[in-house]
Order: structure tokens, then C-alpha cells, then sequence
């Protein structure tokens, strides 16, 4: 992002990752926000907000450490934890929430994951608390693919809307061509 905080940057209004927040805490569920540490500039988006901050001062180590660090940390008793990159923008709560319901519906653990809608994988992904222990082993930033593909099995797909579940920002270029979207329709107020 060449200096720039991809997670500060403003969305509808807000900073991203305060808005990333807010639609995970509309759908009820317990928030648990990831930071490399508690006095992080990140951390002052957050504020006022009732979610479960994380430090993670080792976030050098890749996107392994911020999933160890936020599942250890979960409170007890958690039946499943959804992992939302927090620069997606366009996840809404409605997405979220139908991981949930989604995990609610079924007899045993699955994991859910979200798809664009062609079925391209992508985030946010929901595992189940019996996956815990294999991510608090988890290394290096491949995030948790290796969980997914030894969950094959057990794997449920939820299509989402366009691609929603692939849209992550990282330079300022992918940025500028989201907030770009298509051409803007002029209305002209008839006379």
C-alpha cells in the first residue's frame, strides 16, 4: 500500500476495519479483531466498539499467527470461529450470517466456506471447534488452506453474491479501481 493502511481506509463512511467490525457484529456472534498490538494505530478504529482485541506481536510470521493468537484467545465453549479477512470490503452480514445458519443447520460439524458466485473459493471461511487444535499448528501465511483441503469431506460451499468472497484490496491501484466501479448514470430532474 506504499505507506497507506489498507484497513483505515474510509468505506461508507467509516474506516475499513471498523465497518469489517460492525457487519460481523450484526449478525450477534462474538467479535474477536486480530491487531499486531494493542496500541496499534488499527486499535483506535475499534474504539468504543464491544469486540475481543488480540495483540499479535508476531504478525511478521504471516496470517498463521493472527489465527493461532485469535483462536486461543477465544472465550471458552465457542462452537466455531469465522475467519474474515478484514480487507474485503464488500462482505456483508448477510454473507456472514449465512455461514452461521449454514453450520447451525447441519447434524455434525462442517466447515463453511464462501464462494464468488461461479464457485470460486474465497472467504470468509467457518470451522467448526474441532478444528481448533489444527489451527493453533498452523504456520507460516498460507492461512488455513491445509485445513480446508484435509476437511474435503466435510467441506460445505455457500455461493455468495458476484464476487464478494474474492474481493480483497492490497495496492492502492486495486483500490482506486473498486472505489472507481462503473460509469455513474447522470439523472437529469425533468423541467
Amino acid at each position: 500500500m506504499r505507506g497507506r493502511d489498507k484497513l483505515t481506509e474510509v468505506v461508507s463512511g467509516e474506516p475499513l476495519l471498523r465497518r469489517q467490525a460492525q457487519t460481523a457484529m450484526a449478525t450477534g456472534a462474538h467479535v474477536c479483531v486480530t491487531l499486531p498490538d494493542y496500541d496499534h494505530p488499527r486499535a483506535e478504529t475499534l474504539a468504543g466498539l464491544p469486540v475481543q482485541l488480540v495483540g499479535v506481536p508476531d504478525a511478521e510470521l504471516g496470517m498463521s499467527a493472527s489465527l493461532r493468537r485469535g483462536v486461543a484467545m477465544l472465550p471458552r465453549g465457542m462452537k466455531a470461529v469465522i475467519v474474515l479477512p478484514a480487507d474485503m470490503p464488500e462482505i456483508e452480514t448477510e454473507d456472514i450470517s449465512l455461514l452461521i445458519e449454514g453450520f447451525r443447520a447441519t447434524p455434525y460439524p462442517m466447515l463453511q466456506q464462501a464462494t464468488a458466485a461461479d464457485g470460486t473459493p474465497g472467504h470468509p471461511v467457518l470451522f467448526p471447534a474441532n478444528c481448533f487444535s489444527a489451527i493453533l499448528q498452523l504456520t507460516g501465511d498460507q492461512g488455513a488452506r491445509d485445513i480446508l483441503t484435509a476437511n474435503a469431506h466435510r467441506l460445505r460451499r455457500i455461493a455468495l453474491a458476484d464476487e464478494r468472497a474474492l474481493i480483497d484490496l492490497d495496492t492502492p491501484e486495486a483500490w482506486d479501481a473498486w472505489r472507481g466501479g462503473p460509469p455513474q448514470k447522470l439523472s437529469v430532474p425533468a423541467e
